[in-house]
C-alpha cells in the first residue's frame, strides 16, 4: 500500500532489506521485537559500542575486537558476532564486553535493518555532526526514516543512551535529529561550495586529520551509493574521487556538485538511481579499495 507522501516505488524500494542490512538466516532473532523506531534504536544501541567510547563505558576494548569488529560489512555478520558473545534476546542490553564494537555506520545500518524489518522505509546517511566535538563537524553516519505524517526524519541510534546523551550534550530528540545538526553529505559541499562554511571543519579528528573538500566529495559519493542501498564501510573507496585538495579537479568538482543538488534535501527518487547505476564514476563496483584504519588497504569483493 502507497504510504502518503512517499511514492510507492520508493517505499517499497527502501522498505526492503539490501544485500548490506539482510539478517539473512538470522531473520528469526528479531522475532517479537517492538515496531516503534525509538525502541529499535535503543536495542540497536544496547548491542553495540562504539570503538572510541571504551573511555565512556570503562571498558578496556580488546585489541582484536578495536580493529576487526568493524570491518563486518554485513548485518548477518554483525548478528553472528554478538550472539556468539550473548546469545540472549536482541532485546536485551548487553553488557559492553559482550557488545559489537562497531563505529557509527554500525549503529545506523542495524537500526535500519530493525525498521525495514518492521516495514518503515529507511536509509542511512552519511554526512557530519556538529553535536560530537565543539566547533568542528565530524564524519558520520545516521540513520533516515519515513513517518507518514512527518516524511523523512533523522535518527541517531548511538544517542539512545542518557549516558552518551549528557556526555555530548544533546538537547534534541536523537529520533528527529535537526538537519543543521546533522548535515547530510550533499548539504555540506553546497555550503563549502557557496563559501558558507570551511571545508577544514569538516571530516575526522581521530588518527588523522583528514579533513577538506576532498573528504566531504567522498562523504557524498558514499551517502549516494547508501541512498542506492549500497551501504559500504565508510573506508569503501571506488570511482572519482581525490586523496587530497590538491587532487581536486573542476572535473570532480562539477560530477559533486550534481549529486550534492540531487542529495542536499529532497530525495528525487529515480533521478538518483538513475544518476547511480549509469555513472561508471559514481557506481559501487564488485570489488572496492578498503583504507582500513587499522588492518591497511586490500581489496574487497562485495556480495551481490
Amino acid at each position: 500500500m502507497p504510504m502518503p507522501g512517499l511514492a510507492s516505488d520508493a517505499a517499497a524500494f527502501y522498505a526492503a532489506q539490501s544485500p548490506f542490512s539482510d539478517p539473512g538466516d538470522l531473520t528469526p532473532l528479531y522475532a517479537a521485537l517492538p515496531t516503534d523506531p525509538r525502541e529499535l534504536a535503543g536495542i540497536a544501541r544496547g548491542l553495540m559500542v562504539h570503538r572510541l567510547e571504551g573511555d565512556l563505558f570503562t571498558y578496556a576494548i580488546p585489541e582484536d575486537r578495536l580493529h576487526n569488529d568493524a570491518e563486518t560489512r554485513y548485518i548477518d555478520d554483525i548478528l553472528r558476532i554478538i550472539i556468539t558473545r550473548n546469545d540472549a534476546p536482541l532485546s536485551r542490553r548487553r553488557e559492553p564486553a559482550d557488545r559489537f564494537v562497531g563505529v557509527c555506520r554500525d549503529f545506523a545500518l542495524l537500526h535500519c535493518s530493525l525498521l525495514r524489518h518492521v516495514g518503515i522505509p529507511a536509509r542511512i546517511r552519511s554526512g557530519f555532526a556538529d553535536y560530537l566535538t565543539d566547533g568542528f563537524h565530524v564524519d558520520h553516519v545516521v540513520t533516515e526514516y519515513w513517518q507518514p505524517t512527518r516524511g523523512w526524519l533523522l535518527a541517531d541510534p548511538e544517542l539512545a543512551d542518557p549516558l552518551v546523551v549528557e556526555t555530548h550534550k544533546v538537547s534534541f530528540d536523537p529520533l528527529n535529529v535537526p538537519r543543521d545538526r546533522f548535515q547530510v553529505a550533499g548539504d555540506a559541499w553546497q555550503r563549502i561550495r557557496a563559501g558558507e562554511a570551511d571545508p577544514n571543519s569538516y571530516g575526522v579528528l581521530a588518527g588523522g586529520p583528514l579533513v577538506g573538500e576532498w573528504f566531504v566529495a567522498g562523504n557524498v559519493r558514499l551517502d549516494l551509493a547508501s541512498l542506492n542501498k549500497v551501504e559500504t564501510l565508510l573506508w569503501d573507496t571506488w570511482g572519482v574521487g581525490a586523496g587530497s585538495d590538491r587532487e581536486m579537479t573542476d572535473t570532480i568538482r562539477k560530477l559533486y556538485d550534481g549529486v550534492a543538488e540531487m542529495t542536499a534535501r529532497e530525495v528525487p527518487f529515480g533521478a538518483v538511481r538513475q544518476l547511480f547505476l549509469e555513472n561508471d564514476g559514481l557506481r559501487t563496483p564488485q570489488t572496492v579499495i578498503s583504507l582500513a584504519p587499522f588492518n591497511g588497504p586490500s581489496g574487497i569483493a562485495l556480495r551481490d
